[in-house]
């Protein structure tokens, strides 16, 4: 009888110490490999989480996605076209005209939800997200950016719910993981520059970005966010899977490896699992 955990065990051949990893379709997991219980910094995955809870607050009626904030709004803030770079609290350019890759932008519309909210972000993550998704792993040690700390198994609840949300509407949830500005020229951090750099809210799409993270196999529509800490997570609603690896090196130690072999997981699962795959 074929493992199904057969492509899942490439992470044991990864140069880092700790590496856990798990497929999913529909929402269900379908192979799961490593301790997918064990805590890891998220780093930059911690930026569609904390985006999502952001749209929970949309839907509450507590912010408005095109509403003024921080010179900007929230949808330019989700989407790296706020015009604020990476970090500081000075804008680059003016919104809409650059896609720039901002944990500030990040922070400061989690500022505007906590405001408004009359809550602390993270316990507006707390109670919008991890509680509802039993995502009883997972905690908000800082910035709304990059420091979250979950695991596989909560990690791929929240996948979970990208592809069939229950905290927000349908349409919201494709507006997160639809392009949003399209032509925008910008960097993705370590991986190149791109004239059309595509972005959801929270979310980079994949479209068709060469060199990417994800696989080659993947489809045009699949979106997902690598993390500074050597984690990655992806959605592709083309062959319905999701794939989340995290691990505990940082990625600048082996990015280079990390650039190879996570196409080749990518490749693989898809290979392995997919109904259907894009070239």
């Amino acid at each position: 009888m074929p493992d199904p955990d057969a492509p899942l065990r490439l992470i044991d051949h990864w140069p880092v110490a700790t590496a856990a990893a798990a497929v999913s379709r529909s929402g269900s997991i379908v192979a799961e490999h490593g301790p997918v219980g064990h805590v890891f910094r998220l780093a930059s995955l911690s930026k569609p989480i904390a985006a999502w809870a952001m749209l929970v607050a949309v839907e509450e009626g507590t912010i408005d996605l095109d509403e003024p904030i921080a010179g900007s709004s929230l949808r330019h803030l989700l989407a790296h076209a706020g015009g604020y770079g990476f970090d500081g609290s000075s804008t680059i350019t003016a919104p809409g005209r650059r896609r720039i890759y901002s944990n500030t932008g990040i922070d400061k519309a989690a500022d505007e939800v906590a405001e408004r909210s009359g809550m602390p972000f993270g316990e507006y993550l707390r109670e919008a997200v991890f509680e509802p998704l039993a995502m009883s792993s997972s905690t908000l040690r800082g910035s709304p950016a990059h420091a979250v700390h979950s695991t596989v198994s909560d990690v791929s609840r929240f996948l979970a719910e990208t592809t069939t949300p229950r905290l927000v509407s349908p349409a919201t949830a494709r507006a997160a993981t639809s392009v949003q500005f399209p032509g925008l020229a910008g960097i993705v951090p370590g991986v190149g520059s791109f004239a059309d750099n595509t972005w959801g809210l929270g979310f980079e799409i994949r479209d068709d970005k060469r060199p990417h993270w994800t696989g080659t196999r993947n489809s045009p529509a699949t979106f997902g966010h690598f993390g500074g800490s050597g984690t990655m997570m992806w959605v592709d609603p083309m062959v319905d899977l999701a794939l989340v690896a995290l691990t505990d090196r940082d990625f600048d130690e082996w990015s280079a490896d990390a650039l190879r072999l996570w196409p080749e997981l990518s490749d693989a699962v898809v290979t392995a699992f997919g109904s259907e795959s894009t070239p």
